[in-house]
């Protein structure tokens, strides 16, 4: 994982900095200078209103993984087939959206859920097999490595470094407790470096039911989509059942996960329904939903939406002001099908307002750099 360093990040530093709001550029956006927080304009009712909420959308290492497998599939196009195999295998989805797993399964993209599935001839005739952005255990690794497959690595360069710190505590004694989904990739992958030294847990109630002899030494270790806040209860349970339990010095939260959260909270704040962009099955998205309900509190409702196609009118009966952002694995396109969508329902006045500024990049795979 060493090739994937960040190029440059300020992302979450200026999370505590002013807060803009500002119009939003697309030419199809005419917000009107003047508006009140009132929607009422020299007595007449005013457009309604989005809010979009930056940072949204893809992170540093979602973008790194899709961008992986778009270049594999250009540069197989750009020359002649030799065979009547795909140009490329990707192991799991490569991100947990499913509009970006089918456009690149219609570019030729096959995803399979595990090794077995793909060939012997795949790797004869070295046909790229990718691993997704969520990691993978040693296990699948020795399985490429026998059967001589053509792996090309886009686990996050954020997860990857979990995975050394398991290895890193696991060799020096440690029990892990690691905090994080159950049956979630990216916490098969960690949990798989060491499996006799991690315990997951996923709350509070797990913490109780947890037992170490007495001078075992102990470190918590956490799921990168997973947020601060939502680790903070289960993170007081176990320092106050083990108090000597340690942490690195580094969090294991992912910055874009932060980012988005902060964002959405912002604009939660000023709107009376929000809308996330994302798939049921992402779990950064599930929590965006859950922070800007908490947010909303009985102001409003938050829906969770694959596309704008599933926008149901009632949600915006009572609503003057609706927040949009979106998860980590989601494409901006799909945000602003929602914007249009809105707009069509009376929601004009289209505004940006932006948390923190991003700036982390992650180097490409050595094979498609």
């Amino acid at each position: 994982m060493s090739e994937s360093k960040p190029e440059e990040n300020n992302a979450g530093s200026s999370l505590n900095s002013k807060t803009n709001i500002e119009p939003d550029s697309k030419p199809d956006s005419k917000p009107d200078s003047n508006s009140k927080s009132d929607n009422i304009i020299n007595g007449k009712k005013a457009d309604k209103s989005v809010i979009l909420a930056v940072p949204r959308g893809f992170c540093a290492g979602v973008d790194r993984a899709i961008l992986t497998v778009s270049r594999l599939l250009e540069n197989s196009a750009a020359e002649p087939k030799k065979t009547n195999l795909p140009p490329v295998y990707v192991r799991r989805q490569i991100v947990h959206n499913r509009h970006v797993v089918a456009d690149l399964s219609e570019r030729g993209a096959v995803f399979v859920n595990e090794l077995d599935e793909i060939p012997d001839e795949a790797a004869e005739a070295k046909i790229p097999v990718v691993f997704s952005a969520h990691g993978v255990s040693p296990a699948v690794v020795e399985e490429a490595q026998r059967r001589g497959l053509n792996v090309i690595d886009a686990t996050c360069p954020l997860v990857g470094k979990v995975h050394r710190e398991v290895l890193r505590y696991a060799k020096e004694g440690y029990s892990i407790v690691y905090i994080g989904h159950k049956g979630h990739d990216e916490a098969i992958g960690v949990i798989g470096e060491a499996p006799e030294n991690v315990t997951l847990v996923q709350n509070r109630e797990d913490v109780k039911k947890l037992v170490f002899p007495d001078g075992t030494p102990l470190v918590c270790l956490s799921q990168t989509t997973l947020s601060a806040e939502e680790t903070e209860d289960t993170v007081a349970a176990l320092k106050k059942k083990f108090p000597s339990i340690e942490q690195p010095s580094n969090s294991d939260i992912c910055y874009a996960t932060h980012n988005r959260q902060a964002a959405i909270k912002q604009i939660a704040e000023k709107s009376s329904c929000v809308i996330v962009v994302g798939s049921k099955n992402s779990s950064n998205s599930v929590r965006l939903v859950e922070v800007a309900q908490q947010e909303l509190a009985n102001r409003g409702k938050a829906f969770l939406v694959d596309d704008a196609e599933e926008l149901k009118d009632e949600w915006f009966e009572n609503a003057e002001t609706v927040g949009v952002s979106s998860g980590a694995s989601v494409p901006d396109v799909l945000v602003d099908e929602v914007v249009l969508a809105l707009k069509k329902r009376g929601f004009k006045n289209v505004k940006t307002l932006t948390a923190v500024e991003e700036n982390m990049h992650f180097v490409l795979p050595k094979a498609v750099r």
